[in-house]
């Protein structure tokens, strides 16, 4: 029996371009914890075997919010890319206007209103791209877009993520230096993409495409400095079809990125 996201969503693969904004307020964030163990490991490279220092672009976006297809297409080509991690997560801010974002989460609000207080912004607005955790641009600004992922691409992370793929993955944070107040290091985990036709609101009657649609994000614990080894148990994740996983080393809570990796699920192996 089909449910009626699966009605009118299918998955998809990426690729094409963009531009325009919306408005709206802001405010804070908390999310739940999960259990760290130290230790020692042979570790996979994050992404494509090399030592790759990815770029993380976070774009906050909604089926609802006209400005945004433009934003979820340069989204869809940037996730192409070897040398980034891009993510998107749909807000639940604009479900009141006619059309309720199958994927907007309550959480990833919360995500980008921590954003705008550590980036010193008087508002959250879609469609936002959130490069690195450093630089915010309006994410259907493909120049800009391109210019702020080039300038963070720059900037060496210290931080080496690394994962394991047996027995349900494990996420290798090396020894090294870490902030004074540690690093947050979080999990998320998406699927490929969506292409879905839009009913009402005000994206009624266009097929929208959304890249690397996140729909778990949770916090694993926090780095201070020490090698650690943190099982992922993403079996299940696997099993239900998502796609793959983000791990983020964040400096505080919600600062610049100290380092990330990402990992295919069909990857996993049990041993």
């Amino acid at each position: 029996m089909l449910t009626w996201l699966q009605c009118f969503a299918r998955p998809w693969r990426a690729g094409f371009a963009g531009r325009a904004a919306r408005l709206a307020g802001a405010g804070l964030l908390s999310v739940g914890i999960l259990a760290l163990v130290a230790g020692a490991g042979r570790a996979e490279s994050s992404s494509s075997g090399a030592a790759v220092q990815p770029v993380v672009i976070e774009l906050f976006t909604s089926q609802g919010c006209s400005s945004c297809p433009p934003a979820d297409a340069l989204l869809g080509e940037l996730a192409e890319r070897a040398d980034v991690i891009a993510l998107s997560l749909h807000v639940d801010y604009w479900d009141y206007i006619g059309w309720r974002d199958p994927y907007g989460s309550p959480q990833n609000t919360e995500r980008q209103r921590a954003y705008a207080e550590e980036l010193g912004l008087r508002y959250i607005y879609t469609p936002q791209m959130v490069i690195d955790g450093r630089y915010d641009v309006v994410g259907s600004r493909r120049d800009e877009v391109l210019a702020s992922l080039e300038k963070a691409a720059k900037r060496r992370k210290p931080v080496a993520v690394e994962f394991v793929p047996s027995n349900g993955g494990t996420v290798v944070i090396p020894a090294g230096h870490a902030p004074d107040r540690g690093a947050t290091i979080w999990l998320a985990i998406f699927d490929e993409g969506y292409e879905t036709r839009v009913k009402r609101g005000e994206n009624a009657g266009r097929t929208i495409r959304n890249a690397n649609v996140v729909r778990r994000m949770e916090r694993l614990g926090t780095w201070m400095g020490e090698r650690l080894e943190i099982p992922l148990n993403l079996d299940s994740a696997a099993a239900r079809g998502n796609f793959g996983c983000a791990v983020l080393v964040q400096q505080g809570r919600n600062g610049p990125i100290l380092g990330a990796g990402l990992m295919r699920l069909d990857r996993l192996t049990q041993q």
